[in-house]
């Protein structure tokens, strides 16, 4: 199926989606390794087969994986060679250009301060990039595009998109919410943390409490956040705030590895 599919001059979003499945064996998010090598060999043979030849985006991107045993890929590298149908990733990548629009974008389309992006949330995304772009759609092919993209990055399959779920249409270099990841902390914690940089007790924190938070966490983790990042850090993260008042449901997105909406556990 996979295999048919690209010897397509034109590859739906469904179908897409299939071949990122297909390639991503263990389901972690990237092709690589051994997955990355047998892609390169069956596009190959099935741009052959189909007497096609490789566009120069394959044979660029042929030429920098095909001996790289180490690489991986994800989503948005994979759209950018694939002759996807209106490319319909890729209007993501015009507005979220840099953590911080990612960060406005969320902001903006998490109508209802959830901390998720819901379908009809993503749906309104999907759309004011659409007409942005002034590309044509009708209302079943923006069905199509939002449930093709719920289903790639819906890592957990609850049927709606975290923060880190959707920051993976930003590329590896721009996505410092990986590195969060990693510091993530448990409610407890994370309340604790808040209230102690939160000085004066207001309730949100302002610019410099963060950077104070901040400067801290880089120090204590310096294997994986870095201090000169700190101002990229803090611009994306003060994104989130509600008139530069950051809120606790706010930098939990970022820091927390719970849903601090959700009941306490007993």
């Amino acid at each position: 199926m996979a295999n048919a599919y690209l010897q397509g001059v034109e590859i739906s979003a469904s179908q897409f989606l299939d071949i990122f499945h297909h390639y991503d064996n263990d389901g972690n998010g990237y092709i690589e390794g051994k997955e990355l090598q047998s892609f390169i060999k069956e596009l190959q043979q099935a741009r052959k087969q189909a007497g096609l030849e490789l566009t120069d985006q394959m044979k660029a991107f042929v030429q920098e994986y095909e001996k790289n045993t180490d690489a991986k890929i994800g989503i948005v590298e994979l759209v950018q060679i694939l002759p996807t149908e209106e490319n319909f990733l890729l209007f993501f990548r015009q507005q979220l250009k840099s953590c911080a629009e990612f960060m406005q974008a969320w902001r903006c389309y998490d109508a209802d301060h959830s901390g998720y992006i819901e379908a009809d949330e993503l749906k309104n995304f999907l759309k004011d990039l659409l007409q942005k772009a002034k590309k044509p759609y009708d209302e079943k092919k923006l069905d199509e595009y939002t449930h093709t993209t719920l289903k790639i990055f819906d890592s957990n399959h609850d049927g709606k998109l975290c923060l880190a779920e959707m920051a993976r249409l930003l590329p590896d270099e721009e996505n410092f919410l990986l590195k969060f990841q990693n510091v993530k902390m448990a409610r407890r914690e994370f309340n604790k943390i808040f209230e102690l940089y939160d000085q004066d007790e207001n309730g949100y924190m302002d610019e410099n409490e963060l950077d104070a938070l901040l400067k801290d966490l880089c120090e204590k983790n310096k294997k994986v956040l870095e201090v000169n990042k700190i101002p990229t850090y803090k611009t994306a993260i003060m994104a989130l705030s509600d008139g530069g008042k950051l809120y606790r449901t706010e930098l939990a997105l970022v820091l927390c590895a719970e849903d601090i909406s959700a009941p306490a556990p007993l």
